[in-house]
């Protein structure tokens, strides 16, 4: 009996030309990001000074986010995942939210809770808002819900008799989670990581709202494209192409992740 056709079938052109329209609408800005870049005068503009420091600031100011992050995020994962209390949608859906949440409003949350006549800034030792701690909390709080959703999902794909055998054999739940649990997710820890890490490093509203936008200080390359634009129009293109350049990074090391 001949196959029904399907796979080889024409798609109807009533789909081919919105994909098509959808395609360019998506790619055209990313072409004419690349077409401006002044390819010739790059190793200068990345050499000014103002695009090294914002550059050295981001990368610090992600990566500390990321460690917050997976000092927090992968045990909330598990609690999630694995534990049975009251009001666990609940929590789920507070996780969730500054994914849905414009950074703006989680920056005026942050000073709200943080500030230094907010809930808990009034009574911390030291001040968050307009500092590098500040920008790295802004960070980890836009980015922490990529890295628990990832690490939630390995966490229920995970095989359990793995861990049901650690137990028969005696190990404690720290061990088990230590020796058993934690390699057996490394994967999805460590694309939720690469998620956060990037998540962070692109992350502005938050940052300008409860970190400002301090030269040296609190100035990431977000905030730095965003004044480039009124004064020095190629060094904002040119980190912008930087921006670029990671995401593609972010894509290329999550692809093996994405397609098993």
């Amino acid at each position: 009996m001949a196959g029904d056709g399907t796979a080889g079938a024409r798609p109807p052109v009533g789909l081919v030309v919105p994909a098509v329209l959808g395609l360019c609408f998506l790619g055209l800005p990313l072409v004419g990001l690349l077409a401006r870049t002044p390819w010739a005068d790059l190793p200068a503009q990345l050499a000014e000074p103002a695009v090294v420091e914002a550059l050295r600031l981001s990368l610090v100011c992600a990566t500390s986010a990321t460690v917050l992050c997976l000092v927090t995020g992968v045990p909330l994962a598990w609690l999630l995942a694995r534990a049975e209390f009251p009001g666990r949608r609940l929590v789920r859906a507070v996780v969730t939210v500054p994914l849905v949440l414009p950074p703006v409003v989680g920056g005026v949350a942050l000073l709200l809770v943080f500030g230094r006549r907010g809930l808990l800034g009034q009574h911390l030792p030291v001040s968050l808002p307009f500092t590098m701690a500040g920008v790295v909390v802004a960070e980890a709080f836009v980015a922490m819900p990529f890295l628990v959703i990832a690490v939630e999902g390995a966490l229920r794909g995970a095989d359990r008799r793995y861990e049901e055998a650690a137990a028969t054999l005696g190990a404690g739940r720290w061990l088990t989670f230590r020796r058993v649990t934690l390699p057996t997710i490394a994967p999805g820890v460590a694309a939720g990581a690469v998620l956060c890490w990037a998540r962070a490093l692109g992350e502005f509203g938050a940052t300008i709202t409860f970190a400002g936008n301090f030269p040296g200080r609190t100035r990431t390359m977000p905030l730095a494209v965003y004044l480039a634009l009124e004064t020095d129009p190629q060094a904002a293109t040119v980190l912008s192409v930087l921006l670029l350049a990671v995401s593609v990074l972010v894509l290329v090391s999550l692809r093996e992740r994405w397609v098993r």
